[in-house]
C-alpha cells in the first residue's frame, strides 16, 4: 500500500465509533481480560496472582509516561491540553499504588471511578489519530487496561465496593474535581472537560450545553454509581441465600 495513502487511511483520522479500529482493540482486550482471570483463578498461586496483577498495572502506567515523555520530545507538548491530568489518564499513571497495596478503600472508589470513567471512552472513543499512532495505542492501554485491573481485583482477589462505596467513591471524586477547576483556572485548560464538552461526539451532547451539561452529569453520578453497584448487590444476595 502506498505510504501516503496508508496515512491518509489510518494517521489523519479520527477514529470512528463502531468502525474496526474501535470494535478489534475492544474484543482482543476482553479475551484477553476472560484469559488471564481464568488463568490466575484457577491456576496460579497467591503470589504469582499478585505477580500478574502488579505487570498489568505498571504496564499500563509505564505506557502512558512513556507516551508523554515521547509527546514531550517532539517539541509541541503543551500544559493547557496534554498533562495527564483527565481521570483516566491520571488513574492509569496512579494505579500501581492500587495493584502494590490493593487495599480496599481504593478499589471502592477506583470501581466506579473506572468503571463509568472508562466505559463512556470505550463506547465513544475521543482518539485523533487512528491505529498504528502511538496516541491510539495510549488510548486502549489506559481505558481497556483499567478494565481489566479493576475486574481482575474483583473476581481474582473476590474484592468487592459495599453501597457506602458509591458515595466514598463520589465524593473522592468531588475532591478531583475541585482540583481539576482549580488547575483549569491557572492553566486556562480543560481537563476533565469542564469548561467545554469534546469534540467527538458523547454522552454529554445530551446535557445541554455549559455549564448545564456539567450539573446534569452531577446529578446523574450517583444513580450511575448504583447502577454499576446493583450487580454486585445482587450477586451478594444470590450468595447469602445459597
Amino acid at each position: 500500500m502506498n505510504f501516503l495513502i496508508y496515512n491518509a487511511i489510518f494517521l489523519f483520522q479520527r477514529v470512528a465509533i463502531g468502525s474496526l479500529q474501535h470494535i478489534i482493540p475492544i474484543l482482543i482486550a476482553l479475551v484477553f481480560c476472560i484469559y488471564i482471570i481464568r488463568l490466575a483463578k484457577f491456576n496460579l498461586s497467591k503470589s504469582q496472582q499478585i505477580l500478574i496483577f502488579n505487570a498489568i498495572g505498571f504496564g499500563v502506567s509505564l505506557f502512558v509516561v512513556a507516551f508523554h515523555l515521547y509527546s514531550i520530545s517532539l517539541g509541541n507538548y503543551k500544559i493547557e491540553t496534554d498533562l495527564p491530568l483527565y481521570l483516566c489518564s491520571l488513574t492509569a499513571i496512579l494505579i500501581p499504588v492500587f495493584t502494590v497495596y490493593r487495599k480496599n478503600w481504593m478499589y471502592e472508589i477506583l470501581v466506579f471511578w473506572i468503571i463509568a470513567g472508562t466505559s463512556q471512552g470505550v463506547i465513544t472513543p475521543d482518539i485523533l489519530e487512528g491505529f498504528p499512532s502511538f496516541d491510539y495505542f495510549r488510548y486502549w492501554t489506559v481505558h481497556l487496561g483499567l478494565l481489566t485491573i479493576i475486574f481482575y481485583a474483583t473476581f481474582v482477589f473476590d474484592m468487592r465496593p459495599k453501597l457506602k462505596s458509591v458515595f466514598k467513591s463520589f465524593f473522592a471524586l468531588q475532591i478531583y474535581l475541585i482540583v481539576m477547576m482549580l488547575i483549569n483556572y491557572v492553566l486556562k485548560a480543560n481537563y476533565f472537560y469542564l469548561n467545554e464538552k469534546p469534540k467527538s461526539a458523547s454522552v454529554l451532547d445530551l446535557f445541554g450545553e455549559w455549564p448545564y451539561y456539567i450539573m446534569v452529569a452531577q446529578l446523574l453520578l450517583i444513580p450511575y454509581f448504583l447502577i454499576i453497584y446493583l450487580p454486585f448487590y445482587l450477586a451478594n444476595r444470590n450468595a447469602k441465600k445459597n
